[in-house]
């Protein structure tokens, strides 16, 4: 059987296992058995990645199928500060997995979209998960984060996500939110008109947010950044999800 190596980031992990991307996926999201179901999303590393934080052949060794021959789903190797210490040159791709066990594969892109002018909304994935609202574009924002002679709260690597602010983004107080799926609107209006009104550029709209977040929302993609580099996975748009992956897309909208 393969061996894989992927980078979890709902948790924050390093997993081992004997599964697809895809059987991954399912059973990340769903379980074995009774579990909530939740969003997956993990990246999967190169194999022969090694690194002295981690003791990837030990893992490797419990890493055997079930005496009935079914494939070992995960051995966990590290759940604690992992992402900081992945290099971008392990990562492979990534994918993203529904409630219900759908999972979605991306390649990095060779480029990052242009920044549009305006306000954004990012969902921090790991190792931090609070929702903020910028001024920055992507590129930026993680230099803000990840930099510390430009910022105070730094961290050494981010997976983040850009979400979509529809009419808020150029018009915080009478922009329509037709379509987004956000709780508490109002708040997230005040935030916006505070960045226009304040020299921060950044406000935080949830310190606490949950994780999970509606992929229809996903604006362009996901950012992985570590050590001042960083890669772009772009999330493709509604009529191609439609059209090319109907029952990932299908599963989405639940």
């Amino acid at each position: 059987m393969e061996t894989h190596l992927y980078l979890s980031m709902m948790p924050e992990a390093l997993v081992a296992s004997q599964l697809s991307p895809e059987s991954f996926g399912t059973y990340y999201a769903t379980g074995s058995e009774k579990k909530s179901r939740s969003q997956a999303m993990f990246f999967e590393l190169d194999p022969d990645f090694r690194h002295p934080y981690f003791d990837i052949d030990a893992g490797y060794k419990r890493l055997v199928p079930h005496e009935d021959g079914t494939p070992k789903r995960s051995v966990y190797i590290s759940v604690y500060r992992v992402l900081e210490h992945v290099p971008l040159s392990a990562i492979q791709k990534l994918y993203i997995t529904t409630q219900d066990g759908r999972t979605l594969g991306l390649d990095a892109s060779g480029t990052t979209p242009e920044c549009e002018g305006g306000m954004h909304l990012y969902q921090e994935i790991a190792p931090v998960h609070p929702r903020v609202a910028s001024t920055l574009c992507p590129e930026d924002f993680f230099e803000l984060l990840n930099d510390p002679a430009k910022g105070m709260v730094t961290v050494p690597a981010l997976c983040f996500v850009e979400l979509t602010l529809g009419g808020l983004a150029d018009n915080p107080e009478f922009g329509s939110s037709q379509g987004l799926p956000y709780s508490n609107m109002d708040h997230y209006r005040q935030c916006l008109l505070e960045l226009r009104t304040k020299t921060v550029v950044v406000k935080m709209v949830d310190r606490i947010h949950r994780t999970a977040f509606h992929y229809r929302t996903v604006k362009s993609g996901f950012y992985l950044g570590n050590a001042g580099k960083m890669l772009f996975f772009l999330m493709p748009s509604q009529e191609v999800l439609r059209r090319e992956h109907y029952q990932w897309w299908r599963s989405a909208q639940m």
